[in-house]
């Protein structure tokens, strides 16, 4: 997978980065609500925080009424979600969606704001930069990976910063083949989007071990004995009593596992406790592959695409600077070329002098004889018109007499 989201690298992070020898990197956690995302956010601050590498935190959820970690940069801050709903006559998604798209007008003083915390501080040299960025979303988690705020959000901080996606999952409630295919096809749907790398993140393994579908990804026959276990059971509906659940659904599931097998093949599968915290460490041992990935596979392609776009913008500048100075010599150019002349055309016009002449002239006696017409009626109406006047003002004249 070599595709990249569309935006331009900032040259001032890749500097900064090359002079302190590593790229901080942006993680980006999504998920659906009740997924345990924002207790996920909290659990991985607090271990950040414990190793004396603090992060720096985004909360781009506008909802949200409180969040159990310390945000350094809030959209609540900058938005008044209530106010969103009140003034545009929105619900609930449609007042998180609008908030979003006001925010993300602010993109360029994030960035520089990020720039300055993750680069080194000239006026205290001792203090140690930022190395990883965290970011929490909305749980209406189609608001913000299928908006045009969040794309924008996501390409500049992937502009800047090595980006992962962590998509958190709720395991218990994946237990079933199903939903668990459900699952894959919606992470499959956000990587494609994103065009990121992503981390699977299994939420909640102290409540169900996250093994089953770690096996269920890496073994093609342990999901189809699963899927053979719940059409006995008549989880996918049917015949009560008869065990034959539905066909369609069943063939279904197995058409989607054999296609995802190549997904699973790109994907870092990591299980994770937020009350706990067991798995962290594998987590961002799964963050450090990726964003070495990112270096790798997406960075040179995202550097291709900006020079296509570069290079489209540049066409772009050209084409209308043609137009606009078409547009500004439109009026003058007949006349210029009135003026100029070819001096291979001056033999022709010479030779074709005496037939002009002779056009010209009769030419020339129609339009004088045409002008004489047009004037002789326009004085005999004048003339007529102040006659008219000249009556109307005698008979008042007399009429004030008698």
């Amino acid at each position: 997978m070599a595709s990249t989201p569309a935006a331009e690298p900032s040259s001032s992070a890749t500097a900064t980065a090359t002079m302190s020898g590593s790229e901080p990197v942006a993680i980006v956690c999504v998920g659906m609500a009740g997924s345990g995302k924002t207790t996920f956010m909290q659990r991985i601050n607090a271990h950040l925080h414990g190793q004396r590498d603090p992060p720096y935190v985004i909360n781009l959820d506008p909802a949200v009424l409180n969040v159990p970690f310390e945000s350094n940069i809030d959209i609540r801050d900058s938005v008044n979600y209530k106010e969103v709903m009140k003034q545009y006559n929105l619900g609930p998604n449609g007042g998180i969606l609008t908030a979003l798209n006001l925010f993300s007008t602010k993109v360029d003083q994030i960035l520089k704001l990020l720039e300055k915390r993750t680069g080194p501080d000239p006026e205290n040299p001792d203090k140690k930069p930022t190395k990883n960025i965290l970011v929490d979303t909305p749980g209406q988690i189609e608001a913000f990976v299928w908006s045009a705020s969040g794309q924008i959000l996501l390409e500049s901080l992937a502009s800047s910063f090595p980006t992962v996606v962590a998509y958190i999952i709720d395991t218990p409630r994946t237990a079933s083949t199903s939903t668990f295919m459900s699952n894959m096809l919606y992470a499959c749907s956000i990587l494609y989007k994103t065009k990121l790398p992503m981390i699977l993140v299994f939420n909640k393994t102290d409540v169900k071990d996250a093994s089953f579908a770690k096996e269920w990804m890496t073994d093609y026959d342990a999901f189809q004995a699963a899927l053979s276990q719940d059409e006995a059971a008549n989880a996918f509906g049917g015949v009560e009593g008869e065990g034959s659940g539905s066909g369609y659904m069943s063939s279904l599931l197995n058409s989607m596992s054999m296609m995802l097998e190549e997904f699973y093949a790109h994907l870092s599968v990591v299980g994770v406790s937020s009350m706990t915290g067991a798995g962290v460490d594998d987590f961002f041992a799964a963050v450090k592959d990726k964003a070495e990935e990112f270096k790798r596979d997406y960075r040179s392609e995202l550097e291709r695409k900006r020079n296509e776009r570069e290079e489209m913008k540049r066409k772009n500048r050209e084409k209308e600077l043609d137009k606009m100075m078409k547009g500004m010599s439109m009026g003058s150019t007949s006349a210029a070329n009135d003026q100029i002349r070819n001096p291979e055309d001056e033999d022709e016009d010479e030779l074709d002098a005496d037939n002009d002449i002779d056009d010209y002239d009769d030419d020339e006696e129609d339009d004088r004889e045409g002008l004489q017409s047009r004037y002789e009626a326009a004085m005999a109406a004048k003339e007529d018109s102040t006659m008219d006047d000249a009556s109307f003002a005698k008979y008042l004249h007399m009429q004030r007499k008698g």
